[in-house]
């Protein structure tokens, strides 16, 4: 799957946990530029992400993400 797919179905990951329809996730998006997005929804958010792309992180991968697209990077990783 294309990082640009991937992208497109995160930010619909997004909009659905945070229940925020104006979000827009780019590759550069971190925690910081979206209001909704703590430590709480991040734990919704990864779940969501995982059970969606039939996957599974680790937490050494989850705390190495410094923005969406080191996320994108850790979800191709693994074969998506």
């Amino acid at each position: 799957m294309e990082r640009f797919e991937i992208t497109q179905k995160i930010n619909t990951i997004f909009v659905d946990v945070l229940d925020n329809e104006d979000i827009v996730i780019t590759e550069n998006t971190i925690a910081n530029d979206v209001e909704e997005w703590d430590s709480l929804t991040h734990i919704q958010l990864v779940v969501a992400i995982e059970k969606y792309f039939k996957i599974r992180f680790t937490s050494k991968e989850i705390q190495s993400w410094n923005d969406v697209s080191e996320m994108i990077t850790c979800i191709q990783e693994k074969g998506i």
